[in-house]
């Protein structure tokens, strides 16, 4: 059983982890994704067009982004030769990232105007935590669904089915586990998103204290695999 963590379990933990970061982070910081964050174009238009506060953090996030995926890449290809767990090695320092984050955000926070400093530091702090998360998985987990992107999964998900549908000889053979091990990932990203929503509701930005918990599960989750091999 522990041989298929990184197959099986890690991956709902990793997009529960995404889905909840992403909502949580929406609703605290003034709109900002943190997890998909090409969709931070969308609402920088909106905060552009109405004015509101987030536009700066929303241009910083791509940038943001793609700073820490070469870097941790970079990184990571640096001590590969002589240190074998990267895999966990990215894992923990996500952990540590989400810890920073969420001590900023019960710092600083709520964050009212998402224009000032305190709230522009914590966005980029879990920007850079969901991007260490992506590379992790784009890595060592590239045949996983995506952990924080559902579009392209549902996607699949819909093709397969109709690919069931309409029977054909030249149907993948696949399509259904396919469908289940997908699917999975797309109903465990909405679990999160809609305990972020539920959570920070009742407590504002000390919902954030729940993704270093998930965090620390992926990462044990991880270690008792390697452990065991």
């Amino acid at each position: 059983m522990a041989a298929k963590y990184t197959e099986s379990i890690l991956p709902l933990v990793l997009s529960l982890t995404a889905g909840y970061v992403d909502t949580a982070g929406f609703l605290a910081l003034q709109g900002l994704f943190t997890a998909h964050v090409t969709g931070n174009f969308v609402t920088l238009g909106a905060s552009l067009a109405l004015g509101t506060s987030g536009a700066v953090a929303k241009l910083l996030a791509l940038p943001m982004f793609c700073v820490v995926v070469i870097a941790i890449r970079l990184l990571a290809s640096l001590r590969s030769g002589r240190y074998s767990r990267v895999f966990e090695f990215m894992l923990g320092l996500k952990v540590l990232l989400l810890v920073v984050g969420a001590a900023l955000a019960v710092r600083f926070g709520p964050f009212h105007d998402a224009d000032k400093w305190q709230a522009i530091l914590t966005g980029m702090v879990l920007v850079a935590a969901m991007a260490i998360q992506n590379v992790a998985h784009r890595v060592y987990m590239g045949s996983a669904p995506p952990s924080t992107l559902m579009t392209g999964t549902t996607t699949q998900i819909m093709i397969d089915l109709a690919d069931i549908i309409y029977v054909s000889k030249a149907r993948d053979p696949k399509a259904g586990r396919r469908i289940s091990k997908m699917s999975k990932n797309v109903i465990v990203f909405a679990v999160g998103c809609g305990l972020a929503a539920l959570l920070y509701v009742h407590f504002g930005v000390w919902c954030l204290l729940v993704p270093p918990l998930m965090g620390l599960l992926s990462l044990s989750l991880r270690l008792a695999e390697s452990t065991k091999k």
